[in-house]
């Protein structure tokens, strides 16, 4: 699938959470009668599935072990990181673009821990309105380990203490992804640090490494060096921003970076990160092998990727067959197990939030009301929170390429967009690619300061089958960035725009 990263396997999360109980006097408790649906895992994919199912009537119960809502998303992920990427980017258009608009300032700092305060806030508001639509819906909540011991059972070690046994007609799995480390680089997440010890630094470090030039890497990366690091990206393969990026858009994705200050070491693998007095050396050699290097490093941030989360989930003890890393499943999300299903990052599609949801919606409802859930993962649409963000949905120039697909592209840049020009923002385009023959929209690729708002426009085009002069002959406000995505449909369909040349 599209942007999906294969990864080693690792074993993060079991050493970030609170431990299980010992089986030894271990309390037992009953659920107090069999549910329509247990949902383990409360992550974006989990909450929304639990939510959806008791909206449509099913007695629903939603098993999670971090104690918080949320899952990684919310608590360590794409949440407290927006706040992040925010609010940094606040602070470095203060210092770097106000005197430009005529706003002049002096004295101007930035206190981390406040920052990190509004960091918490955020999640902390957004994991208790989930418990609070859990109570509005009457959705049970269970905070634990939940393993399976039936097809239609299980246990789950709580987090205060004891076991409770859940009974249910159906079981969702949705349990997710956790972060994973290379071979001999051990995270203690202070200064070898995941994404999780990335967005709790204390101090900012003066020489931060990044190992990975994905999508999570680049906008962690951002954070700081914005804040004042010196950041160097060092990224095995040829081009930044993971594998679901259009070639295009990385070039100048990686151009734009570079003016911000990112250093970049492309087709550089790393061998190894030790500890020499209060710093770290980092080894790299070229991809290909030889080329020796060092780099100097106060923090060194791994981000290669991430790996499905099934540790003792009891998938084995029950039957459930697998197909590789992933839950094998069937176009209802159905394991081997009937009365056991599995959304999210543990079955096949991209790693995304957004996508889990969906599934777990859509699973939700075809329990409920027996439709077929479907979910076109070329549908699924993909944001890099950066400043400018990148934001694409559907094919890239080189799928097309290896499909053999006859297209035919527009590209509209924001410097001829009126909007972009009054906000003098005008790094970026649009670009949009269609079928040759039929002019069926295969494939949009935004950059942009808010290319993941103008993105939802794509994918409801995209998702209904739309032409590009379908989306050309919209009417779009004016003045809008909306109207670049116009104005390059209005290439793809017509072969110019009126406002380019």
């Amino acid at each position: 699938p599209r942007g999906r990263r294969l990864v080693p396997r690792g074993a993060m999360l079991p050493a970030r959470l609170p431990a299980a109980a010992a089986p030894a006097g271990r309390r037992l408790f009953s659920s107090g009668g069999p549910y329509d649906l247990c949902v383990v895992g409360g992550g974006p994919g989990g909450y929304v599935a639990a939510i959806k199912a008791a909206q449509l009537g099913l007695k629903t119960v939603c098993v999670e072990r971090r104690g918080k809502l949320g899952g990684t998303c919310l608590n360590v992920g794409c949440i407290p990181s927006k706040s992040l990427l925010h609010n940094s980017n606040l602070y470095h258009q203060a210092q770097h673009d106000f005197e430009k608009r005529g706003i002049k300032l002096s004295g101007l700092d930035f206190d981390l821990g406040v920052m990190m305060k509004q960091k918490e806030k955020s999640v902390d508001t957004l994991t208790k309105g989930i418990e609070m639509l859990f109570k509005h819906n009457k959705v049970d909540y269970v905070k634990g380990h939940g393993t399976l011991k039936g097809p239609n059972s299980v246990s789950v070690s709580l987090l205060d203490g004891g076991e409770q046994a859940v009974e249910a007609k159906n079981i969702m799995l949705a349990t997710g992804s956790d972060v994973v480390s290379l071979p001999g680089i051990e995270l203690d997440e202070k200064t070898i640090v995941s994404s999780t010890g990335a967005l709790s630094l204390d101090k900012v470090p003066p020489k931060l490494t990044v190992i990975g030039g994905g999508v999570i890497g680049l906008e962690l990366g951002s954070v700081w060096a914005r804040l004042g690091s010196q950041v160097t990206v060092v990224e095995f393969l040829g081009s930044i921003g993971g594998l679901g990026i259009d070639g295009e858009v990385a070039k100048q994705f990686m151009s734009i970076l570079k003016k911000q200050g990112i250093q970049f070491k492309m087709k550089t693998k790393v061998t190894g990160v030790q500890r020499e007095g209060e710093g770290l050396k980092v080894s790299t050699e070229a991809a290909a092998g030889g080329g020796e290097e060092t780099i100097d490093a106060d923090v060194v941030l791994v981000c290669v990727g991430r790996r499905e989360f099934n540790d003792n989930l009891g998938l084995a003890d029950v039957g459930v067959e697998m197909e590789g890393k992933k839950v094998k499943v069937d176009h209802n999300f159905q394991t081997s197990v009937p009365s056991i299903y599995a959304i999210g990052d543990i079955v096949k599609g991209p790693m995304l939030a957004h996508k889990a949801e969906d599934e777990g919606a859509l699973v939700s409802e075809f329990l409920a009301t027996g439709k077929s859930p479907h979910l076109d993962y070329n549908c699924v649409p993909s944001v890099v929170y950066t400043h400018p963000e990148v934001a694409w949905v559907g094919k890239t120039e080189d799928q097309l390429k290896q499909e053999g697909t006859a297209y035919k592209k527009g590209k509209f840049t924001f410097g001829a967009n009126s909007r972009a020009k009054a906000n003098a923002e005008e790094a970026g385009f649009v670009k949009v690619l269609a079928c040759k023959e039929t002019d069926k929209l295969l494939g949009v690729h935004i950059v942009n300061a808010i290319a993941g708002e103008l993105i939802g426009e794509a994918c409801l085009a995209i998702e209904y089958g739309a032409a590009t002069e379908d989306m050309a002959r919209v009417c779009h406000a004016h003045p809008t960035l909306s109207e670049a995505i116009k104005g390059a449909a209005q290439m793809t369909a017509f072969g110019k725009a009126v406002n380019s040349p």
